[in-house]
């Protein structure tokens, strides 16, 4: 009976001790640091992967308290991820459209658009190519299929072949919206049937490179030496101007654009915390390390 009666003294004592330890926590837990770090997950347009990779790597090396992932996917991936709530930011090259605004709010946020970048769209042809200008009326002709050869806009008899990021690209909208369209609302133009579209940004410099009779656009912090820049003039008899940061800060290049992360609702915590170091001076210049324009005139 007396070992009986300390075993159950023990058995009430451990209990009695287990039952003064904080709740939910453990020795393992509270040791290990990966505890206490944020986590954002930010996913979205192609033309901003790149940049949004750097910002995440430098703010990671000054904030190493918090884990940022950065994938791409185009601006609609981005938008469907940040409404069905599987990421905190969405990367996006346009702006959101308003049925991704109305189920944002069924599900029972209203997305915030935070303007982080600036780009111009740049349309290149291979360098062999003869032509170096254009007018915007001319891209818009070629990609509706009315323009189908190069002899036609000054060039070498030769047909050209068109190419374009795929329709979930922010970039394609866009082009779709300034260039194919002209800015028109009325119009419902789209690309010509043969206009081949690519997955990525890379791919588009990769075709143009390799063939000379194509005819492309892409974000300026892609372009490459191994293609050449068409300078575009907005109407005809108009000024023609290549895209640099010079001509889209001074509104002189007619195809440029903001670059934008939504979050759902005003950001809070971590998030705010690195939406206001992406408006810093140091993240600012890491937009034109990349071939970028930044928000503040440089």
């Amino acid at each position: 009976m007396k070992r009986h009666a300390q075993i159950v003294f023990l058995l009430i004592s451990i209990l009695l001790f287990a039952a003064c330890q904080p709740s939910g926590q453990s020795n393992s837990e509270s040791k290990d640091p990966a505890d206490n770090q944020a986590y954002i997950e930010n996913k979205g347009s192609d033309t901003l992967v790149n940049l949004a990779l750097a910002w995440a790597e430098r703010y990671q090396q000054i904030n190493p308290d918090v884990q940022i992932s950065v994938t791409g996917g185009g601006s609609g991936t981005g938008f469907a991820a940040l409404i069905n709530g599987t990421i905190s930011i969405a990367n996006a090259s346009r702006q959101i459209k308003p049925e991704e605004i109305e189920s944002s709010r069924e599900k029972g946020f209203d997305p915030i658009e935070h303007i982080v970048a600036n780009d111009a769209i740049a349309v290149i042809v291979n360098p062999e190519n003869p032509i170096d200008q254009l007018t915007l009326e001319q891209v818009s002709q070629i990609y509706k299929g009315e323009i189908t050869n190069w002899q036609d806009v000054g060039g070498e008899d030769r047909p050209i072949v068109k190419l374009s990021r795929e329709t979930n690209s922010g970039t394609h909208v866009y082009f779709l919206e300034t260039v194919v369209r002209l800015g028109s609302k009325e119009d419902k133009n789209i690309f010509s049937a043969d206009t081949l579209l690519l997955p990525s940004s890379e791919g588009i410099i990769a075709e143009v490179r390799d063939n000379p009779n194509a005819l492309g656009y892409d974000g300026l912090g892609y372009v490459t030496d191994e293609v050449k820049m068409v300078a575009l003039a907005e109407k005809p008899g108009g000024e023609y101007v290549l895209p640099s940061a010079e001509t889209v800060i001074n509104g002189k290049y007619p195809v440029s654009r903001h670059l934008y992360m939504y979050t759902r609702g005003e950001p809070q915590n971590a998030e705010l915390a690195y939406l206001e170091w992406i408006f810093s001076a140091y993240a600012q210049d890491i937009i034109i390390e990349l071939g970028f324009v930044p928000i503040f005139g440089k």
